[in-house]
């Protein structure tokens, strides 16, 4: 019968097979580990070739070189400037403690010639040296501070390898950092014919294989701290951000660089808008006045959380703005300039709203605004601050100069649509909007596509008269600034007011997503390179080349804007510029979410409070 919990044995007469001896099975292991690929053997190189200078490393070279001289003061952080390079290199550090006793009885035999010299020369009747002076008065402080335990010597070693695709390009790199390094009197030499323990003291090993150092004490040691990173941190300003680099706060006021005007640049959904509302909130509380020109409505929630002023620009708005308006007149300016200057601008909003204009047209249209003008007796003689609002033309009333004009026929019939067409109500009415709150938003989300160049256009000439008008600390904005960039006329009186606005103690804004369209007008780069600050925050691949080009990124830096996260990127501040993190407490978080999800909730909440 069958017992399956019954081990199988062989029978009794059956033949035993002999056990193989012990050694002979770990010999065959050993032979088996050995042909089994490991990580370390995917990871190592194919052959290294070890030469003279340098050492090849599969397809790579690399040579070492170690400081063997250091200047008599070292400034703090004197070494950031190697630490921050953008080369392939590695550093190493190698700091081996020196036994104090030690170090004095060496000290004091050194003092002991250095006075002895001195007494020398004094008894021959020979000039001080300088050189022993000096000296004397090294040894003396470096053993008083060595007794106090204020100090401490160590031995200091200081190894940087290079890596290069080709000799040419190793020794540049190499005269490179010799370069910098000898600028402050740092000097260095390759490790010849010890290109091997070079290479391997900058390994993350911890073994100073070269063993080459210099003495050194705590206070000149403690400038070679290597961990330094760019900073932008003030005592005065707002928090922008947190830096990546080194978790340091972004504080800056961007009013007392040369100018205070910013660029933003990036793609739909990197954080652009969230970020710039945190901007314009932490503004608001440290007093500055702040104008948005707004064309998605994603300001809405922020303006009427601070009880800001909220103005709709469309067709059927009972706003109005009237672009013939004109600036209070200051003691030194010229009304007869003043008057020139918004005669050209009103030419620059006609162009972008009848199209192609000839130069015999374009004369037309500038003698019309001037009747325009008179007809309401207004020219350079006329007190300007002394007009209310009802005093100044309209379109409507250029429009009737033109039907009557000898050439301008054609053009009031182009202008018609604005002053009594589908379009009309909307450019041919007296200005009933006034500045008179600390945050003043100008939505153009409801205006047709058509007329949105135009509403910016006159939103920002307004806006330049108010700023014109009344001298106080305010931030324009204007989100979405590629519709106006892409119309020369509008692009132009951008670049203008960019350029003006630091006398006015105005800073400009400009944000835009659709970067190529904006830097592709010959006024893009100009208001970049007048804009002492820049944020770059994500980017697609199609608009990193522009982006790289615009702003002379590396290649690190590049990589940076396509792999950071949504409020993640660059923050430029005139020389200076720094990997950013935008961070919003939970508070600034629910009034500047543009997540509709987030919206939905705090609308729902609203209403749950209102009925209750």
């Amino acid at each position: 019968m069958f017992n399956p919990f019954k081990k199988n044995t062989p029978p009794s007469n059956a033949p035993v097979k002999p056990a193989k001896p012990k050694n002979e099975i770990l010999e065959s292991e050993k032979y088996y580990q050995e042909g089994v690929s490991r990580l370390n053997d995917l990871l190592a190189p194919a052959a290294i070739k070890i030469m003279p200078r340098f050492i090849r490393v599969g397809e790579t070279l690399a040579q070492t070189i170690f400081v063997v001289a250091y200047p008599r003061f070292l400034n703090s952080n004197w070494f950031s400037p190697i630490i921050n390079i953008d080369l392939p290199i590695d550093i190493s550090m190698f700091i081996h403690p020196i036994e104090t006793y030690d170090i004095l009885k060496d000290l004091k035999k050194n003092a002991t010639r250095v006075e002895s010299q001195i007494h020398i020369e004094q008894e021959k009747g020979m000039i001080s040296d300088p050189a022993l002076e000096t000296a004397k008065q090294d040894i003396d402080e470096l053993r008083s501070n060595l007794q106090q335990g204020t100090e401490k010597f160590f031995r200091f070693g200081l190894y940087i390898t290079a890596y290069g695709e080709n000799e040419k390009e190793l020794s540049d790199i190499s005269r490179s950092i010799e370069a910098i390094l000898e600028a402050q009197l740092v000097y260095v030499k390759p490790a010849i014919f010890k290109s091997e323990q070079g290479f391997n003291s900058t390994l993350p090993l911890a073994n100073d294989e070269l063993d080459i150092g210099s003495s050194m004490n705590s206070a000149p040691l403690s400038t070679t701290f290597p961990f330094v990173s760019s900073t932008l941190s003030s005592n005065e300003g707002i928090l922008y951000g947190i830096n990546r680099h080194n978790n340091s706060l972004i504080i800056f006021d961007r009013f007392k660089m040369e100018n205070a005007n910013m660029v933003v640049f990036a793609k739909s959904g990197a954080g652009k808008s969230y970020t710039i509302k945190l901007e314009v909130l932490r503004s608001l509380m440290m007093g500055t006045d702040v104008i948005i020109i707004d064309p998605e409505n994603e300001y809405k929630h922020l303006c009427e959380t601070v009880n800001g002023t909220f103005i709709k620009i469309s067709l059927n708005s009972n706003n109005h703005l009237n672009p013939f308006d004109l600036p209070h007149i200051k003691e030194d300016e010229d009304p007869e300039d003043v008057l020139r200057n918004n005669i050209a601008n009103l030419l620059g909003l006609l162009h972008i709203m009848l199209g192609n204009i000839t130069p015999e047209e374009d004369s037309i249209l500038g003698r019309a605004i001037r009747e325009t003008y008179a007809v309401r007796d207004i020219s350079p003689q006329t007190d300007f601050n002394a007009l209310s609002k009802e005093s100044y033309p309209t379109m409507s009333d250029l429009y009737q100069i033109l039907r009557s004009m000898d050439g301008g026929e054609n053009l009031a019939i182009r202008m018609e649509k604005y002053t009594e067409g589908i379009f009309s109500g909307f450019l041919n009415n007296v200005t009933n909007v006034s500045v008179d709150n600390q945050m003043m938003v100008f939505n153009i989300r409801d205006m047709e596509e058509e007329l949105r160049p135009i509403a910016m256009y006159i939103v920002m000439q307004f806006i330049w008269n108010e700023m014109r008008t009344t001298l106080k600390k305010r931030i324009v904005l204007a989100d979405e600034a590629w519709v106006m960039m892409k119309y020369d006329d509008a692009a132009s009186f951008m670049f203008g007011i960019a350029k003006r606005c630091r006398k006015y103690y105005t800073g400009l804004t400009t944000v835009t997503q659709d970067v190529n369209d904006f830097l592709s007008s010959r006024y893009g780069k100009a208001i970049v390179t007048n804009s002492s600050i820049q944020l770059l925050l994500k980017q697609s691949p199609a608009a990193v080349d522009v982006i790289s080009e615009t702003f002379y990124l590396t290649d690190q830096e590049k990589f940076l804007l396509l792999e950071s996260n949504v409020g993640e990127g660059i923050f430029f501040a005139g020389t200076k510029h720094v990997a950013i993190k935008v961070v919003a407490s939970y508070s600034e978080d629910q009034i500047i979410t543009t997540d509709p999800s987030q919206l939905l909730e705090i609308e729902k909440a609203k209403k749950e409070l209102e009925e209750e």
